[in-house]
Parts: C-alpha cells; structure tokens; sequence
C-alpha cells in the first residue's frame, strides 16, 4: 500500500473510533464533526477529505460493522452441522464494550433515519446488504443440517436481527438479570427447526 493509501487509511480508522464513541455518548444529533475531529486528533479538512458528511462516516461504521459480524458467523457457523452447534456462534457477544457502543449508535442513527425518510431508505439499503450476505450463511447452515424446503430465508434473517438487537437492548438494561445471549439461548433452537416461515 502506498504511503498516502496508507495515511489515509489511519485517518480514516481514527475518525470511525471517535466517531463511534462520539455518536454513542452524544447521540447522531449531539455529535459534532468537531467533536469527533478533536477525539480522533485530525483537521476538519481530514474529515472532509474521507467523508462528505456525518451520515456518511456512520454507513461507512455500519459497513465495518457488518464485515465484522458476518466474518464471526461465518467462522462460528461454518462447521455447524446442529442447531446446537451454531447456538454459540448466533448468540454473539453482547458483554463487549464495542458492541455496547454499536448498540447504543446504531440505535441513534436507527431513530434518526426514522425521522428522515432518504435516509430510512439508504439504511434500508445497507440492511438488505447484510441480510443478503445472512441468507448465504443461513443457506449453508440448513444444507448441513439436512433441512430441506424452501425457507423465506430474508424473513429469518430480519427475525435473527430483530432477536439479536432487542435481547442486546434488555441485556444492557438489566444485564444482572439477563445476561448477553440468554434470550437466543432459549428460543432461537426451536426457531430454526420451525418448518413454516
């Protein structure tokens, strides 16, 4: 890589750093690009130079995000021959410290989009991305495990998100109570054996 590929690749990782703990302290709306300039220790003119605004800074968090998630799916997953198997590897890690901020981020920016409809439909956009790359999982996973038919498999995966996102949410509201991973513990088993959805 050359020297200014790889400048610009620091600078790029520095800003999505701050940027994430900025949006998730602050909120979308709280948080300043001067903020997350000062954080990640660069110019306005660094972040102008990467990113045409802060909406595009969290897509390119999302997208990161995303990589991350699927590759750790992928690698858990990939050998899963049993619903049992897989548990581990779909239950996630909701103790971390970066899926906390994920969450809290991803929740701000999930409200903004609401609120703003162009947005709503590039979140959509970026959404149906990863369910996509969800469904090739998910299709490997139940070739292995011998199930057959024709699953809507877009559907589970919006279920899978849905179950992931809001069990992370009550385990950080009441983390003693119900720890990261419990709901998916329970109940994702009988959902990937269900023969209609």
């Amino acid at each position: 890589m050359a020297k200014g590929a790889q400048t610009r690749a620091r600078s790029v990782s520095r800003l999505q750093a701050a940027a994430l703990e900025v949006f998730a302290e602050r909120g979308f709306h709280g948080a300043s690009i001067e903020e997350i300039c000062t954080r990640a220790g660069l110019s306005r003119g660094a972040f102008y130079s990467n990113f045409e605004d802060k909406e595009a800074l969290f897509f390119a968090l999302f997208d990161e995000h995303a990589d991350r998630e699927v590759a750790r799916l992928d690698a858990a997953i990939s050998d899963a021959s049993t619903v049992e198997e897989a548990l581990d590897g779909l239950t996630g890690d909701g103790n971390s410290d970066e899926e906390r901020l994920w969450f809290l981020a991803s929740t701000e920016f999930t409200l903004h989009a609401i609120r703003h409809p162009q947005t709503a439909e590039r979140l959509a956009e970026h959404d149906r991305r990863l369910r996509d790359r969800l469904t090739e999982l998910l299709t490997g996973f139940f070739a292995r495990v011998g199930r057959h038919g024709n699953p809507d498999l877009d559907s589970l995966a919006r279920l899978l998100i849905a179950l992931h996102e809001g069990a992370l949410m009550q385990s950080l509201v009441e983390p003693d109570r119900l720890p990261p991973g419990a709901l998916q513990r329970r109940f994702l088993p009988a959902i990937l054996r269900a023969e209609d959805y």
